[in-house]
């Protein structure tokens, strides 16, 4: 019974591994086809959105991405350029929207008179767009667009 029960595990622990090489052989290096000893042209660098229009996010709590060039703004621990427009008393001036109640909010949800440490740093979750082409295949679809495509195959008659 003992000897069964190795030969089995022994059995599976191959065949996992023969999948795990098999799938290694598939994956392409970030590099693409150059050798380690050779040097990669460099991607190329696109051009970024910088139109100010706010974007549509695609799910609930989604940051909004950033619709402007934010290439020469510090944020250290001394400084946040993008406090100059976004915080609650700039905000009439420059037409920006004002960050989030969240961003003053502690751990346990006590509201700070000031942007809390854990939401300073805004390109944790915030991005700017490029002209870029998507990497990978994406089929995202907003759950909107789920539930209109649902509706209208619900009100279709079944096929035969």
């Amino acid at each position: 019974m003992r000897a069964r029960l190795v030969i089995t595990l022994a059995a599976a622990i191959c065949g996992l591994a023969g999948i795990a090489l098999a799938q290694d052989a598939v994956v392409t290096p970030l590099r693409g086809a150059v050798a380690p000893t050779e040097e990669a042209a460099p991607p190329p660098v696109y051009k970024e959105v910088n139109d100010d229009k706010r974007r549509a996010r695609n799910y609930p709590e989604q940051p909004p991405v950033i619709p402007h060039n934010i290439r020469d703004y510090p944020i250290t621990l001394n400084a946040n350029k993008c406090m100059t427009c976004h915080t609650r008393e700039f905000t009439a001036q420059s037409q920006a929207p004002m960050i989030s109640i969240t961003h003053f909010m502690d751990r346990e949800g006590q509201v700070l008179a000031t942007v809390t440490p854990r939401r300073y740093f805004c390109t944790q979750c915030h991005v700017t767009q490029s002209e870029a082409p998507d990497l990978v295949e994406n089929q995202f679809m907003p759950i909107e667009e789920i539930l209109r495509a649902f509706r209208e195959k619900e009100g279709e008659e079944p096929n035969p």
